[in-house]
């Protein structure tokens, strides 16, 4: 899982956006001069780099605000790198398919970033990585307002679901972030039984499903908002890199496990009810839907301390491991509840 996000700037996965650190117009270190030197051929006529800093917040990759100054003014772009080696392995598919996903959005009703320069296998860059235009708003993880927001959030994901894809333009094919093998279950936890229950369901064959175009990471830690009360929109959707083609069941189960964690356990299972009413389709089978529901849950398994700790620099700091997995055992027992 990733995820990107900012705060008046696009930062990372689930990482969220955070300060810019100003370091005299470079983030400073030798892994930057080859880049900064891409970035700068990347720009328009007359332009040039006036500042750099790096975003905090992220977790896939480093994340930079790059600010610019021209003929015709000032703009900030994004620059997105992959630095540790596991996702420097995956780069090359990562990012393409990210700038592939841009392209496409443009145009759209998707508020999402332009486009500038990639080299997704580092051939001029220090590390490989992908320039974008920089989003308006600002992350918004906190309990004021969450609910209004959640409706946003399930309005705006139908619309990136009901996005027009030809078939030579579709992204690959979903690919789950779990298995039963791989399940780590709270070692105090004092109902082992529910996890194994959970882990059983996910044994089964995928349930058959109509295929359509996922975001794959969409969650609150990847939108963008400005605005307050009745006033706040959605200013913008980031982290494309895991774009892929499958059952809109894997995007709703995916929002609904981070609100469950963030907010608490209504929010998670109020999530999907909040998406078909905004006109979007889910699976009419509760066997099916418990799947999807639980193959997502079980990925965050045993404390999302994967997306907790971006979470937590965002000021989130009452989400504490034990907090956190409280709040999915709750959010398993609660899907029994209601679908199992």
């Amino acid at each position: 899982m990733t995820s990107e996000s900012g705060r008046t700037e696009q930062t990372e996965p689930s990482g969220p956006g955070g300060r810019t650190e100003r370091t005299g117009g470079t983030p400073g270190g030798p892994d930057w001069d080859a880049t900064r030197a891409w970035v700068a051929g990347a720009l328009s006529e007359g332009e040039r780099i006036e500042a750099a800093g790096r975003l905090r917040g992220g977790w896939t990759s480093d994340m930079r605000r790059v600010d610019v100054v021209g003929p015709g003014g000032r703009r900030t772009l994004v620059l997105r790198s992959f630095v540790k080696p596991f996702y420097v392995r995956h780069a090359e598919g990562l990012l393409r398919r990210e700038a592939d996903v841009l392209r496409l959005l443009e145009g759209t009703d998707v508020p999402a970033a332009r486009l500038v320069a990639v080299d997704a296998t580092a051939r001029h860059c220090d590390h490989p990585s992908l320039l974008m235009t920089l989003l308006p708003g600002t992350v918004r993880m906190d309990d004021a307002d969450a609910d209004r927001r959640a409706g946003l959030l399930a309005r705006q994901l139908v619309r990136v679901h009901r996005l027009p894809v030809t078939a030579a333009a579709r992204p690959r094919a979903y690919e789950a972030w779990t298995a039963p093998e791989r399940v780590r279950t709270p070692e105090d936890t004092r109902r082992p039984d529910l996890w194994e229950r959970a882990v059983d369901v996910i044994r089964r064959d995928p349930p058959e499903h109509r295929s359509c175009f996922l975001h794959r990471d969409f969650h609150p830690g990847n939108v963008l908002f400005t605005g307050s009360g009745a006033r706040t929109r959605i200013s913008g959707v980031v982290d494309w890199v895991e774009t892929s083609w499958g059952p809109a069941d894997l995007d709703v189960a995916h929002c609904s496990t981070a609100l469950a964690l963030l907010h608490g356990v209504p929010a998670g299972l109020a999530f999907a009810d909040r998406y078909t009413a905004a006109g979007g389709a889910l699976a009419e089978d509760r066997a099916a839907h418990l799947y999807w529901r639980l193959l997502d849950a079980l990925a965050f398994a045993p404390d999302a301390e994967k997306v907790a700790v971006p979470w937590r620099e965002l000021g989130r700091t009452d989400l504490t491991p034990a907090v956190l997995t409280g709040r999915l055992e709750g959010y398993l027992r609660a899907l029994f509840d209601r679908y199992g």
